[in-house]
């Protein structure tokens, strides 16, 4: 049975919260998986209890912090018996609007393709010079699943942001996984924000499918060089918007 990418990625991508800032952090986090659909619209999040002890915070403080995310129409929650707190967020769909609102974000955007260029054919590499375990090679076959039979454009953009933390994750480095799931936020909020064509889709699964084969193979060199040309086409495509 091949692995569920949201239930093993959000055991890999929230982590525990540290500083004075722990409300602030546990938004941050937990949206960051929302956006990014390692909790696609229309399921729950983990028990209360679970996510504190995952975030080592209060269970007061996660309250508050799915309350903000609650006022954000991220979630939606129910209590009582059988409730629970229920992921409702829609991406949005590109327009002009999106694209100016990333202006005065251009250059930390640019620096953060130049920043991906070096993370994540360099999570590809070390992904591929694992021993992988079984339940490891699961997640990464189920996640690229998941982005290659995408056919709407926001669940394919969440789909595919799922394999890069895919990715990231059997790397086993809790640091490698927060770079690339930063780098994953900013590349979401750019690619939503253009309307991406048929062509680029395609050739995306393409570079998407050679990864997943170098990885499972144990060909470093080919799956870090497939992701740096994956990286450079999607830079290509991008830079123009930050013009």
């Amino acid at each position: 049975m091949s692995a569920n990418p949201s239930i093993e990625l959000s055991e890999t991508v929230l982590r525990a919260v540290r500083g004075h800032h722990a409300f602030e952090g546990c938004v941050e986090q937990l949206g960051t998986a929302i956006r990014l659909g390692v909790y696609p619209r229309g399921t729950s999040l983990p028990p209360e209890r679970e996510l504190a002890e995952r975030m080592g915070v209060s269970r007061a403080t996660l309250r508050e912090a799915i309350a903000a995310l609650r006022a954000a129409e991220f979630v939606q929650t129910t209590r009582g018996r059988g409730g629970g707190t229920v992921v409702s967020y829609r991406p949005r769909k590109p327009s002009a609007r999106g694209a100016r609102a990333l202006g005065p974000r251009s250059d930390a955007l640019r620096d953060m393709l130049v920043f991906r260029r070096v993370v994540e054919p360099g999570a590809c590499h070390i992904a591929a010079c694992r021993e992988l375990g079984e339940s490891q090679r699961d997640l990464l076959v189920a996640a690229h699943d998941d982005v290659a039979g995408a056919t709407d454009p926001a669940e394919h953009r969440q789909a595919d942001s799922r394999f890069h933390l895919a990715v990231a994750a059997v790397t086993e480095s809790p640091l490698t996984v927060r770079a690339v799931a930063a780098v994953q936020s900013d590349l979401h909020d750019m690619l939503s924000a253009i309307p991406v064509l048929d062509v680029n889709i395609e050739h995306s699964a393409r570079q998407h499918r050679t990864i997943l084969t170098a990885i499972l193979k144990g060909e470093a060199t080919q799956a870090r060089r497939v992701m740096e040309s994956h990286c450079d086409d999607t830079a290509a495509l991008l830079r123009g918007l930050l013009t």
